[in-house]
């Protein structure tokens, strides 16, 4: 099923008009998305200790919690972050979109053969503790997250690292690779990472589309596209943008889980 339609994944249109609460990539900062749910007025509750938690998530007021992706990888409680998720998704508290981390994931699971880099050993020594039915519910969550999702009427479109305007809706291999990847030129930079396109610089869409994937110190903004990545695995914030206010709530992280060459938060 690699960069292919997944057939189970549900409807990318939502009748869902929110409130919305749209948070960046946590990339297995765990501890940092419960105190940011705590902040965004969510009730959170759990049992277990930290790396094993059973979550129960509600907001008083209705509110949904959006993940935009790249939930594993680097940070020190993937597999707490991974039950937060499944419990979001499944009691409706929630929704999420695939990242491209997340899918790399998935792939190693499948046991393909995959290049263990950029914060993937973490993960894979984190789930080599989890037991072999855990590792299938999250390979089978993984794999049901849509790329992208048209929320509020179509309003708001999220996805991991973005969608142009003519790909809302759309389900094809070009748009699955865009929502995940964003638009790489096939180049890499000095430190081997893949050189990306602002792809924003050319919007002209009417909604309003939020991503993460490019992590930057701050909340970027341009033709009605907001990146809420801002490097809480780096040491930067976890931030989540709420909807439809358009306000920011953010949360420092605990410590620099990761070091990255291109963070300069």
């Amino acid at each position: 099923m690699d960069m292919m339609t997944n057939p189970t994944a549900p409807d990318r249109f939502i009748d869902d008009s929110g409130p919305f609460d749209l948070i960046g990539d946590v990339h297995g900062c765990a501890g940092e998305l419960e105190r940011l749910l705590h902040r965004l007025g969510y009730e959170v509750r759990y049992e277990g200790v930290a790396g094993s938690r059973d979550y129960r998530i509600r907001h008083p007021e209705g509110r949904k919690a959006v993940l935009l992706g790249d939930l594993v990888d680097r940070g020190p409680r993937t597999p707490d972050v991974m039950r937060l998720a499944m419990h979001l998704v499944e009691t409706g508290a929630g929704y999420c979109v695939v990242g491209n981390h997340d899918d790399k994931f998935r792939r190693w699971l499948a046991g393909r053969d995959v290049k263990v880099s950029h914060g993937l050993d973490a993960t894979i020594a984190q789930f080599r503790r989890e037991s072999d039915d855990f590792r299938r519910q999250v390979a089978t969550f993984i794999d049901s997250l849509p790329h992208h999702l048209l929320l509020d009427g179509g309003e708001l479109v999220v996805a991991h690292a973005g969608v142009h305007a003519d790909m809302h809706g759309e389900d094809t291999t070009r748009v699955r690779a865009f929502a995940m990847f964003g638009e790489v030129t096939g180049e890499r930079d000095l430190h081997g990472l893949p050189v990306r396109r602002n792809w924003a610089r050319k919007y002209s869409g009417t909604a309003t589309v939020v991503h993460g994937h490019v992590a930057e110190p701050e909340v970027r903004e341009h033709n009605n596209v907001v990146c809420v990545d801002t490097g809480c695995v780096f040491g930067g914030h976890l931030t989540a943008l709420r909807w439809p206010e358009r306000d920011l709530v953010q949360v420092p992280a605990e410590q620099a889980w990761y070091a990255s060459p291109r963070w300069e938060g």
